[in-house]
């Protein structure tokens, strides 16, 4: 099949998808969205929302609609690192074995992230990055697609542990999941009151979302789109030439290149998803939000004067 007949077939899936998961989750178009193009795009996600806004049905319907193995991790202060990858035991032949942790699967929800010291949080990141664990001194390939959506709860602060900026820079999304609307919340207390089982379909093998990851790095990209985004990433630098004065004023520190690289990548899915075959600005300007919200650090004028992440990134446009 042409990259052209894919990308027309991606469409067509994707529409399949979108309506397969909203049996399910009512409102939150904008955040299935992006948690599809992150997974599509080959990366990770994170959410950032109050307790109660259906986040784990929400990844779990998603991977039951992808056809992919799901696991939950629920981050505790008390969580040690072989308790995410696994570890060796003696068998009855007084052999060690590797018993695999639940970083083994497709899909990882890692719940409320910011609750576990950063021993473990790192434990994380090698999967993350490598697609692979170390145990023992033997290196453990994970089985692709492989996707971390971790999740964080913005009020409280008591016995959580920021998560550091190397760390936050491996999500290529962060999400912000608001309070749903009215009418989403009557369709909601509807659909969750009753006695009524809805079934997800599968509608992807894992096989075909790692063909769709490869296609979406084929499509090509003119050298403006490029120059552009690359452009809008320095400019969140408060050192640079570039940079405006609202970000000299509010900001401490500015996005790194792994930002300009997931703008290019997300683009190309944004685009794809809609149908064309080459990203363009309007592209990049779509998923900036998500890609640079949590890259950008904000000094304390910007907290005490309520200037928002989005305020600033809007302005770089």
């Amino acid at each position: 099949m042409s990259d052209v007949a894919a990308i027309e077939s991606f469409v067509k899936q994707f529409k399949n998808l979108k309506t397969e998961i909203a049996k399910v989750i009512i409102g939150q178009d904008e955040v299935v969205t992006q948690i599809l193009i992150s997974i599509f795009s080959g990366g990770h996600a994170l959410l950032i929302g109050v307790p109660g806004l259906a986040k784990t049905l929400m990844v779990n319907t998603i991977a039951q609609a992808l056809g992919l193995d799901f696991k939950r991790i629920q981050f505790t202060p008390d969580l040690m690192p072989s308790d995410i990858l696994g570890s060796e035991i003696l068998d009855e032949d007084r052999r060690f074995k590797f018993i695999k942790g639940p970083i083994f699967s497709n899909i990882i929800l890692a719940d409320e992230i910011n609750r576990t010291p950063p021993k473990t949080q790192a434990a994380l990141l090698e999967a993350m990055q490598e697609r692979a664990v170390t145990v023992a001194g033997h290196h453990y390939k994970l089985d692709l697609p492989y996707f971390v959506l971790a999740t964080q709860n913005p009020i409280e602060q008591e016995g959580t542990y920021p998560l550091p900026e190397a760390q936050l820079d491996r999500f290529m999304f962060a999400i912000n999941l608001s309070y749903p609307s009215f009418e989403e919340e009557v369709q909601v207390v509807k659909s969750t009151t009753t006695d009524s089982n809805i079934k997800i379909t599968p509608l992807f093998k894992a096989q075909q979302i790692v063909d769709f990851q490869h296609l979406i790095r084929r499509i090509p990209v003119a050298d403006n789109v490029i120059e552009y985004a690359v452009s809008l990433v320095g400019k969140t630098r408060p050192a640079s030439d570039a940079a405006p004065e609202l970000v000299k004023t509010y900001i401490d520190w500015g996005a790194g290149p792994r930002a300009s690289q997931n703008l290019i990548l997300a683009a190309k899915t944004h685009a794809a998803i809609h149908g064309k075959f080459s990203p363009d600005i309007e592209d990049v300007q779509a998923v900036a939000y998500g890609i640079l919200r949590h890259r950008i650090i904000k000094n304390y004028k910007a907290e005490a004067e309520g200037i928002s992440e989005e305020h600033i990134i809007r302005s770089l446009f």
